[in-house]
């Protein structure tokens, strides 16, 4: 059930992402970096949701910040 619900969560981040097709850099950088931080928060976590919530806005921000 675990497997199950991790692999949903995934597909809809990879569906979710390909609508930033008319955003500006920073905005996919922040999207991205919302992305990776909110499974790497729930990973470390055991799937806390407040872990995850964390981990997104830590990557939100993060992913902000880059310049390319």
């Amino acid at each position: 059930m675990i497997r199950t619900k991790r692999l949903a969560t995934f597909l809809i981040l990879l569906f979710g992402l390909s609508a930033c097709a008319n955003m500006t850099a920073q905005q996919k950088n922040t999207t991205i970096g919302a992305a990776v931080g909110g499974v790497a928060g729930a990973v470390l976590t055991g799937g806390s949701g407040i872990g995850t919530v964390g981990g997104a806005a830590v990557g939100g921000i993060i992913g902000n910040q880059v310049k390319r």
